[in-house]
Formats: structure tokens, C-alpha cells, sequence
């Protein structure tokens, strides 16, 4: 935990520094995917929330233990009786028989000063409390590692939605720009007499529809934008440029090598967590049954009083005390079993959780290991069929040039080229996700 505390503050000051470039520069970002992991546990919100909970965690450790440590505290008074209480004596006592005299008791200034010293010897809740308050920290931790994985796991999302929703943009625009060269050439075809107008207004509908479509991919890569900047925790005019590209973490995706890792469902933090959840409730039910212990606890009393008429010339009495002190739970009306008893059923119940997280881990370890495989086949099959279609589309074209292909025939073929590319691009997108879902169990992003 020191370790990554040392390389998060490195991180923070380098990040700093940059950030600080960049908003001299015109809130501009350069990064990789592994620097926007990086910069985003730095900056985004649930981390930086579930960093402070850690943090709050580890002052309640001390704050618990505190309870158990010496306690001394002080007091002090200082009285000016601006008027003496008076009383009625019998007056026998003065050799009045039969009247009442009246006297006045006390001085006029009294002042007292003391210290008392706590010391709590043995308190089982108390004990049980710091251990519980020590397991709470940890889990804390471990909440801040799952948010630091999810943050990393929705950042390399958004990202790749940004490459992948570009590089559909990039297949768009050549097919755009081949539409539009097309569209002269059927135009020039018309003026010859070579092409009737349907085709012109086909080919016209065809480039009209794929800037519709542009239209509406250049609002949905904003939006992913959008979503990176919000796990960046920067602000919306912030530009980021992407640095790393789809070929460059396609060719990182080592199938191979990820089937081959094996998996414990112990160092998983999920498991880490129920885990955690199970060892919380055990120290809830030995809490429950330590409260019917009695509690010692020692003090230490230590005070002097000053009484007088005048300010300055008091007489001052000192009195001191030391003793212990015992608490002995006796009877509580059944709530202490039923107290008991309740514990019980909640350790049952998280035992029962951490198995049930158990098995769903083994399964969706099995599950991912099976769709990886499956989305790498797919990803190569697609990337195979848009060659196959590449060649099949401009085949059509020069027949239709040639005058031996419809205008129909070519949109056809123009249609199931570019399907054929979107269909390679998801595949690709379903790729490096079950990829990066198979990481994140793995613990490896």
C-alpha cells in the first residue's frame, strides 16, 4: 500500500505539472491508454471519493484505539459569592432559647483546581471494536482498489469507443468520397446518353444518406468524447488527443498468452470484498457475545480547593483519590440473546455470499475465457470477408462504368462492402472489450 501511495504521489506531481502545460496551452491532453488509466485515478471522482473513505477509515482506527488509551482531564473553578447564603439556627445554640438566628456559612471566594487520569483495563466490545474498525479500513482499501479498477476498465472503454467510432468515420468518408466520384461519373455518363437520370438520382440518394449518416457519427464520437473526459474528471472544453491507435491494441491482443493465465478466485477483489464482508460479521457476533463480559477500568483523582474573604489570601486543601471501577452485566431482558442470535444469521448469510461470488467468478472465468476465443474468431472472419467484399464492390464498379452493372447492382455491392466494414469494426470493438473484461478478473489492467 506504501508503495503504490509513493508512485500515486509521483504520478500526481508529474500529472500536475502536465495538466498545468496543458491549460497554459488551451486545456489540451496527449494520451495513451495507459496514460488516461493512469491520469483518471488521479483525477476522477469516484476515486478521489473512495480515497477519502480509505482515509476516513484510517482515522477511525485511531480514534477507536484512542478509547482504550489513558485518558487524563483537568478542571478548574473560581466562585465570588456576591452574597453569602444565610440560615435560621435555633437560637439554644447561642443561649437564645426560643429564637431563630440568623448566620451566614461559606466565604466569599472559593476556587478548586483537579485532575482525573482514566484508564480502561479490560473491555472485550472495546477490544473487538479496534479489530473491526482496523478490517473496516481495510475494506475501504479494497473499495478503492475495485473503483480504481472500474475507472480503469470504463476509461479503456470510452477509448476504444473513440477509436473505433473515428475509424467507422474514416471507412465512411472513403466511401463518401468514392460515392461522390462515382455520382460525377454517372453524371458525365448521363450527359452521354450512357446512364439513365434513376441512376443519377441513386447515386444522389446514396451520397445524401452517407452524410446523414457521417452527420449523426460525428455526434455520437463527441458524445464518447464526452464520456472519456468525464472519467478524466476534466472539463468539457478540455481537447484530448488520442495517442495510441486500433492497429497498435489489436496487435497487443495476445490470445494465447490470456488462455493460458490462470486464474485465483481468492485475489480477486470482488471475492476480496465478500471476503472481508464474511470477517465483519464474525467480529459483529464475538462483539455480541463479549458484551455479557464485565468491564474494569481504573482512575486516578487528584484536586485542591481554595476558600477565603480575600482574593489573594486563600486557604487551599488538597484531596486525591484512586480506585477501580467494575461493570457487571446482569440481566437485559433477552435483548443481549437476541442480539446474539441476529449476528448469527448474518454471518450465515455472508458465508453464504462469499460462496455464491465464488461460483459466478469460476463460471463468468469460464464464460470470458470462451467469448475471447469466440470474438477473436469472428474479428478474423469479418476482417477476411471485407477483403472479399472490397474486391467484390470494385468489381461492380467497373462493370458499372462499363456499362455492365445496374446502378442498383452497385449500391448492392456498395451496401454489403460497407456492412461488411461496420460488422469488421464491432467485431474488432467486441475483441479488445472481452479482452479487456477477461483483464480486469484477471487483474491485469
Amino acid at each position: 500500500m506504501k508503495r503504490r501511495l509513493v508512485i500515486i504521489l509521483i504520478l500526481s506531481g508529474f500529472l500536475h505539472g502536465y495538466s498545468q502545460q496543458a491549460r497554459e496551452g488551451g486545456s489540451e491532453l496527449k494520451l495513451s491508454l495507459r496514460d488516461a488509466q493512469d491520469y483518471a485515478i488521479l483525477n476522477n471522482k469516484s476515486v478521489l471519493a473512495a480515497r477519502a473513505d480509505v482515509m476516513a477509515s484510517k482515522a477511525a482506527v485511531w480514534e477507536t484505539i484512542s478509547a482504550a488509551l489513558p485518558q487524563l482531564n483537568a478542571n478548574g473553578t473560581f466562585a465570588d459569592n456576591l452574597k453569602l447564603m444565610t440560615t435560621l439556627l435555633p437560637g439554644e445554640f447561642f443561649g437564645q432559647p426560643g429564637t431563630k438566628i440568623p448566620v451566614t456559612f461559606g466565604s466569599k471566594y472559593n476556587s478548586s483546581a483537579s485532575f482525573q487520569a482514566n484508564l480502561l483495563i479490560f473491555n472485550a466490545p472495546l477490544f473487538l471494536g479496534i479489530e473491526t474498525s482496523k478490517l473496516a479500513y481495510k475494506l475501504n482499501a479494497n473499495n478503492l482498489e475495485l473503483s480504481e479498477l472500474d475507472t480503469k476498465e470504463a476509461v479503456s472503454s470510452a477509448y476504444f469507443l473513440i477509436l473505433v467510432s473515428e475509424k467507422s468515420l474514416e471507412i465512411l468518408n472513403a466511401n463518401i468520397a468514392n460515392l461522390n466520384e462515382t455520382l460525377r461519373s454517372t453524371r458525365s455518363m448521363y450527359s452521354a446518353g450512357m446512364a439513365e437520370s434513376t441512376d443519377v438520382d441513386q447515386m444522389v440518394s446514396n451520397v445524401t444518406m452517407m452524410d446523414n449518416n457521417r452527420s449523426s457519427l460525428l455526434r455520437t464520437i463527441e458524445l464518447n468524447y464526452n464520456l472519456l473526459r468525464f472519467q478524466l474528471g476534466v472539463s468539457a472544453d478540455t481537447r484530448i488527443i488520442l495517442t495510441d491507435n486500433l492497429e497498435g491494441l489489436t496487435n497487443a491482443v495476445n490470445v494465447e498468452a490470456l488462455m493460458s493465465q490462470d486464474f485465483d478466485h481468492t485475489k480477486n477483489i470482488n471475492y476480496k470484498l465478500v471476503e472481508g464482508q464474511e470477517l465483519m460479521s464474525e467480529l459483529a457476533l464475538k462483539s455480541q457475545k463479549a458484551s455479557v463480559l464485565p468491564t474494569l477500568a481504573g482512575f486516578y483523582n487528584y484536586g485542591t480547593s481554595g476558600m477565603g474573604d480575600k482574593m489573594r489570601d486563600l486557604s487551599w486543601f488538597p484531596n486525591s483519590m484512586a480506585g477501580l471501577q467494575v461493570s457487571v452485566p446482569i440481566f437485559a431482558s433477552g435483548e443481549r440473546y437476541a442480539k446474539i442470535q441476529k449476528a448469527k444469521y448474518n454471518l450465515n448469510k455472508a458465508r453464504i455470499t462469499r460462496n455464491m461470488i465464488e461460483d459466478q467468478l469460476l463460471i463468468q472465468e469460464k464464460q470470458l475465457r470462451y467469448n475471447l476465443v469466440n470474438a477473436n474468431l469472428q474479428y478474423q472472419s469479418q476482417k477476411e470477408n471485407v477483403d472479399v467484399l472490397e474486391r467484390v464492390y470494385k468489381s461492380t464498379e467497373n462493370k458499372y462504368m462499363q456499362g455492365m452493372a445496374s446502378s442498383l447492382e452497385l449500391t448492392q455491392a456498395n451496401t454489403q462492402y460497407l456492412q461488411a466494414e461496420n460488422n469488421y469494426v464491432s467485431a474488432l470493438m467486441n475483441l479488445l472489450l472481452t479482452k479487456l473484461a477477461l483483464d480486469k478478473l484477471l487483474n491485469n489492467l
